[in-house]
């Protein structure tokens, strides 16, 4: 296995995998581009994959890439691999040759591990397509990061490949390097979004008593909006809402007409979900008419809960034990973190796996959107040989 600390150099096909997946992701990373902005990332992708010889559309879902591999084996299922290729607004603070080189943006979340993994996939299953049956979709996806780049994929034809099965990945921070986690049902949650404008009635700040100051609201709505999950949810259950944004006013000594929250909810059950909403929209549109003042809520249903079925865990168990050894394969903790691959897996069956690439001996202990987040490179391999097993138990 390749040293975190090597420079790999620059991606090529004449490099052996384990070196090639490493300058790639090191390249992509270098290289970080937002949502719906991956044109030189998709270039080099779909340049990749048709140097491989497959199928290759371009701009699906913007600046998504689908390549499809077909098996000489005869006919069989069609899996669908997934990877995300977007990056984060933030400043990287890391230090490494391949730290990102463009201001303010940076992979803070592995989805440039996640692109080099699919690719060098690609390119050992062409090396083994003589002995497969069917077909396999690579699916290079942009703008997962709460923009819905899944659903814009589907929206322009990604299904239209039938895929019979659909799995994905995350390199992930709270998992050691060297394992691989996987669970049933639910490992991610539903993502929402809430505003609420209140409308009070501004004026002088010694003179409270002539206004109807929406501050005062906001600050009781955020108290009453955290305690929404302990008082109207079964304790075993899971759920968050937090409130992430509050903006009042212009300066110190004036009381604004206006106060704007804007917060997330999280769930794993439908259920509770939809409580969730109920409540928060109660609070929001009636506490404020208790202080004179009133209010516009607005509630926006973004991502439903990723959803792992039991067999398809069972594939990702198999295929990883053949990689890291069964000792090595550990259940996965859910997390309210969300994921778009969850539009993927409500019409496809299929499961979301984890790569460990924790790894604090070499500074990889930063979470996800950490300025310096980083991985333990050894995940890429796993990630990818995890992949090629499960498909190779599928359509070998």
């Amino acid at each position: 296995m390749i040293s975190f600390t090597d420079v790999a150099p620059a991606p090529s096909l004449d490099l052996a995998p384990e070196v090639d997946v490493i300058a790639l992701r090191r390249d992509f990373h270098a290289h970080p581009e937002l949502g719906f902005e991956e044109v030189r990332t998709s270039g080099l992708v779909a340049q990749r994959l048709r140097a491989l010889g497959l199928e290759v559309r371009e701009g699906v879902g913007v600046t998504g890439v689908i390549a499809v591999l077909r098996g000489e084996a005869g006919d069989g299922p069609t899996a669908l691999l997934r990877a995300d290729m977007d990056a984060l607004p933030v400043a990287e603070e890391n230090t490494w040759d391949w730290k990102s080189t463009v201001n303010q943006k940076m992979h803070a979340c592995g989805h440039d591990a996640h692109t080099a993994i699919l690719l060098t996939v690609a390119r050992l299953l062409v090396m083994e397509k003589a002995s497969l049956r069917g077909k396999v979709v690579f699916m290079f996806q942009p703008a997962e990061e709460g923009l819905g780049g899944a659903g814009k994929m589907i929206e322009d034809g990604l299904l239209d490949t039938k895929p019979d099965f659909a799995l994905g990945l995350h390199v992930w921070s709270e998992v050691e390097a060297g394992l691989v986690a996987v669970s049933e049902g639910p490992v991610m949650a539903s993502a929402d979004a809430f505003t609420c404008t209140i409308q009070g009635k501004g004026g002088h700040g010694a003179i409270p008593h002539e206004t109807i100051d929406p501050i005062v609201i906001a600050a009781q709505l955020v108290s009453g909006l955290h305690t929404v999950v302990s008082r109207n949810i079964h304790p075993a259950a899971a759920g968050v809402v937090t409130v992430g944004r509050v903006t009042a006013g212009s300066t110190f000594n004036v009381i604004p007409d206006v106060a704007e929250l804007e917060g997330t909810v999280r769930a794993f059950d439908e259920t509770v979900r939809a409580t969730l909403e109920r409540r928060c929209r109660e609070l929001c549109e009636e506490l404020p008419k208790a202080f004179g003042a009133t209010a516009k809520f607005n509630y926006q249903r973004q991502y439903r809960a990723t959803v792992n079925l039991p067999h398809w865990c069972d594939v990702i168990r198999a295929a990883a034990a053949n990689v890291v050894g069964t000792d090595h394969v550990i259940p996965f903790n859910p997390t309210l973190g969300a994921e778009d691959f969850s539009m993927v897996l409500e019409r496809v069956p299929g499961a979301y796996f984890f790569v460990g690439a924790r790894n604090e001996s070499i500074g990889a202990k930063y979470p996800h959107h950490h300025p310096k987040f980083s991985i333990d490179e050894r995940a890429l391999m796993i990630g990818a040989q995890t992949f090629v097993e499960a498909v190779r138990s599928q359509l070998g």
